[in-house]
């Protein structure tokens, strides 16, 4: 059996694609990545660089703005290019060179860059669904099939929702 319109294989579960999956995979441990960083990153501002709250508060607020715009534009140009393959490497890969960057970090300035590019890579990357294919999604997200294999462990569960939440947008 063959997708429709690009005649890659169809030999996953529930019918998508392994490309589907794999993202859904690379995009899962770039989530968890980036909560284990994130997390400790105002802690660490803090407690280490002596950056006031409101430091960190401009911070988050910048990073957190600067993904949202570059996510109105990478649409765009996404659309434009119709390379999103190309897009999706470029977001991934800028997200994953910048992890080594923060405990790298001997200045604020070093932690607000790593952080500023972290976000531009996410704005990219978070294009990924805005052309999947409607059958695909459907079947990715028509119902919490992924929670029902995982119910009593929290983790997977977690694990699963997250994926769920890449595959449907």
């Amino acid at each position: 059996m063959t997708a429709p319109a690009t005649g890659s294989p169809v030999n996953g579960p529930r019918g998508l694609p392994r490309t589907i999956w794999a993202l859904g995979l690379v995009s899962l441990f770039m989530d968890v990545s980036s909560e284990m960083i994130h997390s400790l990153l105002p802690i660490y501002l803090v407690s280490v660089m002596g950056a006031s709250a409101l430091t960190v508060g401009v911070i988050e607020g910048v990073a957190e703005a600067t993904a949202s715009i570059t996510k109105i534009f990478s649409g765009a140009i996404s659309d434009w290019m119709g390379q999103r393959k190309v897009l999706a490497v470029i977001g991934y890969g800028l997200a994953a060179i910048t992890k080594p960057a923060f405990p790298l970090a001997n200045s604020v300035v070093w932690l607000v860059t790593a952080r500023f590019l972290d976000r531009v890579g996410k704005g990219i990357r978070g294009l990924r669904a805005t052309r999947s294919w409607p059958i695909w999604r459907r079947r990715a997200c028509g119902e919490p099939r992924s929670d029902f294999a995982s119910r009593s462990i929290p983790l997977a569960r977690s694990w699963a929702r997250r994926l769920q939440s890449f595959l449907c947008g």
